[in-house]
Order: C-alpha cells, then sequence, then structure tokens
C-alpha cells in the first residue's frame, strides 16, 4: 500500500488561479452586483405626469447618486466608441461621404446639449412606454453629445494622417478592409483615441447637471444624480452640500482614473510607433494585476479559434477593393445625381430658414442674434489663443518626458474630468463680492473647462512622435526653436488642430452655462449667445430657440470651414510624420 501523500507546494504552483485571479474574480463579482443594483433604479414604472421623488441633499445619498450618474457616463462612452468608429471610417475611406458625414458633424457639434435634449426626450419616453428608462435613455443620449464629437473628429483624423509606410504596408501585404481597420488603422489611432476619450468623459461630467434635470409637458423631472443634487445644492445655497458633492465627485474620478483610465493608458503604449524603446513605459497595478492573473490567459486561449473564425469571416466579407477602372460615365452621372441632390437640399434649408425668419422672428431679431453670436465667438477665439500659449509647451513636456506624465497624468486627468461648471457657484460668489463683469468672467468659466481639449491632445500628439526621432533631434544638437519648428510642430500640429476646433465647439456649448450663472437669488447675466439661448429655453420661447441654436450652428460650421477645415488640410499635407 503506498503511503498517502499530500500536494507540495509545486503543485500548488500549478493550481489554475492564483492570487491575482482570486482578486479579479472578487473585483469583477462586485462591480456586477454594483451595476445591477444601480441598474434597477433605472428600471422603475414612470408615466408622464407622474412623479420622480425630489432629489435629497443628505450627504449618505451622495454614493448612490454617483454610482447612478457613473453608469450612465460608461454607457454614453461605449456608445460614443462604436460611434466613433463607424462614422470616423464612413467619413475618412468615402470621398462622397466625407462631403456630407463631416460637415453634419461640424453641425451636429455645435448644436448645444439642452438641444439635443429638447428635441428627443419625447422620442425617448414613446420608446420605453411606462418606464423610467425613457428619460434614462434621454439623459445617456445627451451625455453622449457631450462626448462623441470630440472622439470622433480625433480618430477621423488619425486616419487621414496615416503614416505613408504604414499605408504601402497594409497595400503590399494585401489586407482585407477588416484587417487593415483592426491591425493598422485602430492601433495607429489608440493613444490619441484613448486622451480624447478621457476628455470626452470629462466633457460629460461638464453637462450631467443639465443631462440630469429633463422637461417634458411644461414639467421638470429631475433624475437621481450627482450633478441634479449639485443643481439642488445651488438652489438652496446649501455650501455644505456643495462640499460634500465636490468631495464624492472627487472620489469618484480619482477611481475611475485608477480602475479605467490608466490601465487603458499603459496598454496603449504598445500601439507607438518606433523603432527604439520609450526610456519609461507607463504603468498601472491594475494592468499589472491583470497580466499576471492566470485566467484571462486562458480564456484567451479557450476563445481563440472563435476569434480567428470571426476575424476571417470578417475578412472575407470586406476583401481589398480591386484596383479595376470604371468607365468615366457612371462616375460622371453619380457626381451629377449626388451634387444635384445636395444643391437641392441646400436650397430647401435656405427656403425654410428665411421663411421662418420672415414670417417668425424677424430680420432685427437676427441682426441682434449675429451681434450676440459675434460678441460669444471674440470670447472663444481669446480662450483658444490663450490656452494654447499655456498648454501646449505643458503638453509636450508631459508628452515627451515618461516620467513627468506618470506623475503628471494623475492631476491632468483629475483637473480635466472633474466638472468645471460644480465650481461655478465659487466663482459666482467671487464676481459678486469683486463686482467682476461676467461679460470678462465668462472667458475664464468657458475656459475651465475647454482648455483641456488642447491639453490632451497636444499630449497624445507629442507621446506618438517616435522617440527615435526626438533622439536624433538631440543628437544633431538642435535648438530649442529648430526642434520645434522642424520636430515638435509638425508631430502634434494634426492633434493640436483636433484640440482646438473641439476646445472651440466646447466653449460654444459651455457659453450657455458660463454666460448666465445663479447663486439663490442672485443672477449675473453676459452679453452673448449663450445667454440668450438660456433664457429662451427657461421660458419655452421655442423660436428663439430655434433661432439661437440656428445662429450657434451657423457661427460654428462657418468658422470650421474657414479655418479648421483649411488646417487640417495642411496638417495632412505639409505636418505630417512618415
Amino acid at each position: 500500500m503506498q503511503p498517502q501523500t499530500f500536494p507540495t507546494r509545486d503543485v500548488l504552483r500549478r493550481l489554475p488561479f492564483g492570487m491575482a485571479d482570486i482578486v479579479l474574480i472578487l473585483g469583477t463579482m462586485t462591480l456586477l452586483y454594483s451595476i445591477a443594483q444601480v441598474g434597477v433604479g433605472m428600471l422603475e414604472q414612470f408615466q408622464p405626469p407622474d412623479i420622480i421623488p425630489a432629489i435629497s441633499l443628505d450627504p449618505h445619498n451622495l454614493p448612490y447618486y454617483a454610482a447612478r450618474s457613473t453608469l450612465r457616463m460608461f454607457i454614453a462612452l461605449v456608445a460614443s466608441f462604436l460611434f466613433t468608429f463607424v462614422y470616423g471610417y464612413a467619413a475618412a475611406h468615402s470621398r462622397r461621404a466625407e462631403q456630407v458625414l463631416i460637415p453634419l458633424l461640424d453641425v451636429l457639434q455645435s448644436v448645444p446639449v439642452l438641444g439635443f435634449l429638447a428635441i428627443t426626450v419625447t422620442g425617448f419616453i414613446a420608446l420605453f412606454p411606462g418606464s423610467l428608462l425613457g428619460l434614462e435613455a434621454a439623459a445617456m443620449f445627451a451625455i453622449f453629445t457631450s462626448q462623441v464629437w470630440n472622439m470622433t473628429f480625433a480618430f477621423y483624423q488619425s486616419l487621414k494622417t496615416l503614416p505613408r509606410e504604414l499605408d504601402e504596408a497594409a497595400a503590399l501585404y494585401r489586407l482585407s478592409r477588416w484587417h487593415r481597420f483592426t491591425k493598422v488603422e485602430v492601433p495607429t489611432s489608440m493613444i490619441g483615441l484613448i486622451w480624447n476619450a478621457m476628455m470626452s468623459f470629462g466633457g460629460g461630467w461638464f453637462f450631467l447637471a443639465a443631462s440630469e434635470a429633463i422637461s417634458v409637458l411644461n414639467q421638470e423631472y429631475t433624475l437621481p444624480g450627482v450633478g441634479s443634487y449639485v443643481a439642488a445644492a445651488i438652489v438652496a445655497q446649501d455650501m455644505a452640500a456643495l462640499g460634500w458633492a465636490l468631495l464624492t465627485i472627487a472620489i469618484v474620478i480619482v477611481l475611475v482614473d485608477q480602475l479605467f483610465w490608466r490601465p487603458l493608458i499603459a496598454w496603449s503604449d504598445k500601439f507607438k510607433i518606433e523603432q527604439s524603446a520609450a526610456a519609461e513605459a507607463p504603468q498601472s497595478w491594475l494592468l499589472n494585476l491583470l497580466r499576471s492573473a492566470r485566467i484571462p490567459r486562458r480564456l484567451g486561449r479557450v476563445l481563440a479559434p472563435a476569434h480567428e473564425a470571426l476575424n476571417m469571416t470578417l475578412a472575407r466579407l470586406t476583401p481589398i477593393r480591386s484596383p479595376r477602372s470604371v468607365t468615366t460615365y457612371p462616375v460622371a452621372w453619380s457626381d451629377r445625381l449626388y451634387n444635384g441632390l445636395l444643391i437641392l437640399v441646400t436650397t430647401g434649408l435656405v427656403i425654410a430658414a428665411l421663411r421662418f425668419i420672415l414670417t417668425t422672428v424677424g430680420l432685427p431679431e437676427v441682426g441682434y442674434t449675429a451681434l450676440l453670436g459675434l460678441v460669444t465667438l471674440g470670447r472663444v477665439m481669446v480662450l483658444l489663443v490663450i490656452c494654447t500659449l499655456i498648454w501646449t509647451p505643458i503638453g509636450v513636456a508631459i508628452g515627451f518626458n515618461p516620467g513627468l506624465a506618470r506623475l503628471t497624468q494623475p492631476v491632468v486627468q483629475f483637473l480635466a474630468s472633474f466638472p468645471a461648471n460644480f465650481l461655478f457657484p465659487f466663482a459666482t460668489i467671487i464676481f459678486i463680492q469683486t463686482g467682476i463683469s461676467l461679460n470678462w468672467g465668462g472667458i475664464v468659466l468657458m475656459a475651465l473647462g475647454a482648455q483641456w481639449y488642447i491639453l490632451f491632445n497636444t499630449i497624445a500628439g507629442a507621446m506618438s512622435i517616435p522617440t527615435d526621432l526626438r533622439e536624433m533631434a538631440a543628437s544633431l544638437g538642435l535648438t530649442t526653436w529648430q526642434r520645434w519648428r522642424t520636430l515638435i510642430i509638425p508631430g502634434i500640429f494634426s492633434a493640436w488642430v483636433t484640440g482646438a476646433l473641439t476646445a472651440a465647439g466646447g466653449a460654444w456649448n459651455a457659453s450657455i452655462i458660463a454666460e448666465i450663472v445663479v447663486w439663490g437669488d442672485t443672477t449675473l447675466e453676459a452679453f452673448g449667445l449663450g445667454a440668450y439661448i438660456t433664457e429662451a429655453t427657461v421660458v419655452g420661447d421655442w423660436p428663439r430657440i430655434v433661432l439661437g441654436v440656428g445662429m450657434m450652428v451657423v457661427y460654428v460650421v462657418g468658422m470650421n470651414r474657414l479655418l479648421w477645415r483649411r488646417l487640417y488640410l495642411l496638417g495632412e499635407a505639409k505636418y505630417r510624420l512618415g
């Protein structure tokens, strides 16, 4: 009879899981349980004009409110990624689609969040009758509109400025469109896309309060959330409640950074295009934990055949375009048809606009809103110049120095994610006490949120410059100005254009909140288009709402056509590495 043996340490070491797997399993179960508990609140019965319980200023409710808001933010973020990949790809790969989709994207970016909310809320309620999910979907769609345009522009710009050697390699290896998308285009754009997604996520926090307050049938409904909690605290002039809300949102931002954004940044470092390794790669304790766990690797091996089969199927469905020539006649005919439809649609819109102006609002009101828009445009341009001068050198320094990036990234991410409008009450008190006019103070309030687009895109652009090019510039002994002229400006130019464009769009959107601020019974108002739209929205004056939003669209699209699109083309033609 053989003696009984016991497992040795080597046998235990060969178990299918380790301590990292235990932590991963417990963390995943906790996350799923939390999502289920919070998500139940979104499925409650609701039918207008039912009453939603009022927001309580008891700080004990803040964790639940913060969880509801965070869940909305992440659902909107997932939808933003899906939209970005589809819309950006179509715009970058089809000349005819680009002619429609990019101007449409300009228009969509210029429509304020309040405009989307006012138009879509009835439709979402009709999709989910008898359920609070209709209002929740409307709020998440509003958050989606505050996130997605920046991400889509960044992905589109990345595809249009794809390094030539990668483009040639994809053509040489005859990659299918699916393999080109997954193996070349998405990896090349990943660094910039993640940094822009972080910035977009912060933009979602900025408009959270407006997204969680929804008007239906002339009745205001406030969804549970940290944004609506802050709005209630402002009305009550409750400084203690504001302090608890600021502490809560700070904790949420730190947790999201540690558990989501920092692992993504560390993971995306592998997509840098360079021949020499970076001196110090970004690190994440959570990513290290995931890499040391055994269960993800085992699942990967189990799912590998299905993943490969799916890849091959999609590759066969998206073959490379054959270089066969096509006759001139069908192309000319389709171009004439496209141009004719475009002229027809444009003519119809112009006629509808003229009829609306002449029969509803009148030419004097149009001239007045045009003047208001010109004043707000001046604030936006001042903001862009100042923020560029301040944040571009700082962004390049962070992007070039991995050690500095590791130290400053949490701070930058915290500042960019922190909803600037949560600080508006404190700024309003300072303006009231010091007598500062909101005509000038509004620039500061708009910059609190918009400035980070420039910083984040500059960091992403600097990080994307290959290390070997930086080392070559250093070995040649170039002066600081020579390095900026020959390496840094070409390397970051397209990213800066994306940042400046989205910062301008964010500033226009923020003007609705920044040009009229309230503290209790005291209201400060600036002379500008944002205040005009806010006043019209409060009283439900639809003709003025349409006129104000339409004028903002005209200004934003006009600037995009006259300035930003030309800078995009300049970046594609001249300021391009590779």
